[in-house]
């Protein structure tokens, strides 16, 4: 039996990666792999203040979380103990605490040890912060997009605004850059590319540019008949 294939997309939240990363597993026929959605499905599941919790709880609540994949490409759907993950993930407030528990040792080994389990029997794109030089190291291709905040803050208050919700831009940018500096120093699993990764400037790129550009590096690196 052929080796699952393994595509990471790593970066920064606003950069675009869930876009591309459902895009391309579209296009390979793959499925699409979230693990931001995971970190914040934790976040919520756990619940505010959750970060503060002895090692031990946090873990005894983990062991009861079951994580699974359904469907491929942009129909792919992240499950947590059976049911699909909607809209209540996807909150600030959910994305800070999620970015508290991914520093957690106890959290970064539950997900990861998730994440490989998932990608045993599928193969996927992975789309989140340390795919290619953690989770994933021998992927057979990887990605790192990066952007400039105010850029990712424009971003994702439009897509705020078209789930319906209110955005404040300006509270949004100073929220990343906070979330940039704890995800970027963080001891554990800091952000950061792969070394091998290809590294990607999506500020002045629109979402086909950026897209065309990952193709184009799977495609070249593919072995040739």
């Amino acid at each position: 039996m052929a080796e699952p294939l393994v595509v990471t997309l790593d970066g920064p939240a606003g950069v675009g990666k869930s876009t591309v990363a459902k895009l391309l597993a579209k296009r390979l026929g793959l499925a699409f792999l979230d693990t931001g959605a995971m970190f914040r499905a934790v976040a919520w599941r756990l619940g505010k203040d959750a970060w503060t919790w002895p090692e031990e709880r946090i873990a005894e609540k983990l062991a009861g979380l079951r994580f699974g994949l359904a469907g491929a490409g942009e129909a792919t759907r992240l499950l947590l103990d059976g049911a699909a993950l909607g809209p209540e993930i996807r909150t600030e407030d959910v994305g800070m605490w999620a970015s508290n528990v991914a520093v957690l040792p106890v959290v970064r080994r539950f997900l990861k040890q998730a994440q490989q389990d998932l990608a045993t029997s599928a193969s996927l794109v992975a789309e989140g912060r340390d795919m290619g030089s953690v989770v994933f190291p021998a992927a057979q291709h990887k990605f790192f997009l990066d952007a400039e905040p105010a850029e990712r803050a424009r971003r994702r208050a439009l897509q705020l605004r078209d789930m319906g919700q209110e955005a404040d831009e300006a509270a949004i940018l100073a929220q990343i850059e906070a979330r940039d500096l704890q995800d970027r120093t963080r001891a554990e699993a800091p952000l950061r590319p792969a070394a091998d990764a290809l590294v990607i400037d999506t500020t002045r790129l629109d979402l086909e540019e950026v897209f065309d550009a990952i193709l184009a590096a799977i495609v070249q690196a593919a072995p040739k008949p």
